[in-house]
């Protein structure tokens, strides 16, 4: 285990006062889906302590939507997601940072689940969910969106040699962000994010699953074949853009040296 692992799992460890919740979403020209969105953030169970919009320099009136809804607004004219993420991230005060898109509508025990899963899994630096269409053809929306993410996965694994993070779906403990926050590729409009967070997260902390109900998503970005292609053009840079560094078997040894280190101080431990 890491320096890093040993302060996470302290910092982890069962305290009497309640988790804080940061909710990150960043946005560009999408007011009407962001409206609908905080609205299913305001009816959560559990409600965030903080709400984080990053308006990305659009030119609609996101930025307005989310002040009616008592957001916090921050500006990032920087372009890109991973820029404006990576701000949001910056900004969060709470102890758990939760990540989703604009066009996402989280079921009502989305917040309560995401804290309830980390309690559970006191070791995780980060965890990712599941996700459902919520908009286009009603017969196409399940296997689309099992194909989608289906290919997701067996793609991002290999390079990765751990599970991925799926950005609409995700959070991460503020000390894990703070750790790798300098590192990722946050100034790089051309990469996906979540993808670039998972191979600095992963490379020294763990990564988790979350159950609960999936995330609605909107099938938007696969209607249009040209923002299909860019999308995947955008997921071969994010695991390139790594290497030689992060290539597969480098990777792959790394991780394993990781886990036999790992091994040996449990088995002292016990003795």
């Amino acid at each position: 285990m890491s320096i890093n692992d040993e302060n996470l799992d302290e910092r982890a460890a069962p305290n009497t006062a309640p988790v804080t919740v940061s909710v990150v979403i960043p946005v560009k020209d999408d007011s009407a889906e962001l409206t609908v969105c905080l609205a299913a953030l305001a009816a959560q169970t559990r409600t965030a302590d903080e709400i984080i919009v990053v308006d990305n320099a659009s030119v609609d009136d996101s930025a307005a939507a989310a002040r009616a809804a008592g957001a916090t607004v921050l500006s990032c004219l920087q372009p890109g997601i991973p820029a404006a993420s990576a701000a949001g991230y910056d900004a969060a005060t709470s102890e758990l940072i939760l990540r989703l898109d604009a066009d996402c509508v989280p079921e009502p025990r989305w917040i309560q689940d995401v804290v309830s899963a980390f309690e559970q899994q006191p070791h995780v630096a980060a965890l990712t969910g599941p996700a459902k269409f919520i908009d286009g053809p009603v017969l196409l929306r399940r296997p689309l969106v099992h194909a989608y993410l289906f290919a997701y996965r067996n793609f991002s694994r290999p390079a990765l040699g751990h599970r991925p993070l799926f950005g609409s779906n995700m959070a991460m403990r503020r000390e894990a962000w703070e750790q790798v926050r300098l590192s990722v590729h946050r100034d790089d409009p051309e990469i996906h994010d979540d993808l670039d967070l998972a191979f600095h997260l992963g490379e020294r902390h763990r990564l988790g699953a979350m159950g609960g109900e999936p995330m609605g998503i909107s099938m938007r970005p696969f209607s249009d074949a040209r923002a299909f292609q860019r999308r995947i053009k955008r997921g071969f840079r994010s695991v390139t853009v790594h290497w030689p560094h992060d290539f597969p078997p480098f990777r792959w040894r790394r991780a394993s040296l990781r886990r036999r280190g790992h091994a040996s101080e449990s088995g002292r431990a016990r003795t």
